[in-house]
Order: structure tokens, then sequence, then C-alpha cells
């Protein structure tokens, strides 16, 4: 369960929509030239956010609030073997619900892996009320956030791990529900003391 005690924000260099910005440039043309990501919802203007081995809750573990494929956060970025992502989660009357059902599949073009919900993002009692679920300090025109497992582990630099966070954050258009042919990067985000490319 990732913890957000200070929220990463795009550079204000990063010009959103040109290839290699932080922005979500080049994903229409993907999508459109890979079936428009199958029967998937397509979601302009979502803050993904990255969380690492290190930043957990509990820290240095890969612990998950909510499996489904995996015992621990991973994943390859396949679609039978999506990476683990967390997003908010609202708790009233001692029952906890997460902004999207567990086992809920995404497709981020921007990484080019797809990710399965398994994790919460947020911590306290009430979560409602902080990253991930409020998008009160997201970008201004956020539609919604979600945290994707970026990995590390205790061999790797932490901050090398948290640069990678820092990359793979911003407002990206992803997809809901995608379908399972869409281009893929296989591997986790941060492997071999580096970060993924960004499309």
């Amino acid at each position: 369960m990732p913890t957000h005690s200070s929220t990463p924000v795009p550079s204000a260099g990063a010009a959103h929509g040109s290839p290699g910005s932080g922005g979500s440039g080049g994903t229409t043309e993907l999508l459109a030239s890979s079936g428009t990501g199958g029967s998937g919802k397509t979601i302009e203007k979502a803050f993904t956010t990255g969380y690492t081995w290190f930043d957990n809750t509990p820290r240095g573990s890969a612990q998950i609030s909510d499996p489904v494929l995996h015992h621990g956060a991973g994943g390859t970025g396949t679609y039978a073997d999506p990476i683990t992502l967390a997003v908010g989660h609202s708790s009233a009357g001692g029952k906890d619900t997460l902004d999207y059902p567990a086992g809920t599949r995404f497709y981020m073009p921007r990484v080019r892996r797809y990710f399965i919900v398994e994790d919460a993002c947020g911590d306290g009692g009430s979560p409602q009320n902080g990253p991930c679920h409020s998008l009160k300090t997201a970008p201004q025109g956020a539609t919604t956030w979600v945290d994707m497992y970026v990995g590390g582990g205790s061999g790797d630099n932490e901050s090398a791990v948290r640069n990678c966070t820092d990359k793979v954050t911003g407002l990206n258009t992803i997809v809901e529900n995608p379908g399972a042919d869409l281009p893929v990067v296989e591997g986790p985000l941060f492997q071999n003391g580096k970060c993924t490319e960004l499309y």
C-alpha cells in the first residue's frame, strides 16, 4: 500500500503532449493503430504516479492490500502478467471500497504496459481525503489518479528508483479494461538499475 506524504508534480518544463515530455504524445496514434485498446474505455488526463518497495506500506516490502494475480506487488506488464496498480479508496461504516474494483486491468501507452488493480493508495482512517482518491493535490485537469508499482528492492539504489517514479509521473491517457493486443515492453518499470523508456 503506497503512502504519499508529498505529492510529486510534473516539472514545469515538461510540455504535455509531445513525445518524451511526460505527456500523452503519440497516444492517439498508438491506440488508433492498435484497435483503440479493444473494448476498453480511454481515460484522458489520468494522473499517473509511481510507488516503490522503499515507500510502500509497510516500508521495504511489496505487500499489497487486494491480491488478484500476485502475492506481492510485481508483474511484467503483459496482459497475462500485468503490473500491480494502486488506486484510491474510501472508508465508511467500517467498509473499505477501492475506486476501481480489484482485478480491473489498465493499459498505459506512456510506458507500454498493462496493469492490474491489486493495491490501495493512501493510509489512515480517512483515505478518501488523501492522495489517489482525492484529486485536490493532483495537477489541474486530472480526471483520475492511479499509482503504478515501479519496483525496487534491497539491492537497488533508492534514489535511482525514486527518480523512476518521478519520470513516470504526469497527466497521461490510460485505457481501462483494454484489449489484450496492445504493444508491450515486457518487464518491470525499474530493472537492472534503470528506469523504463517513455513513449
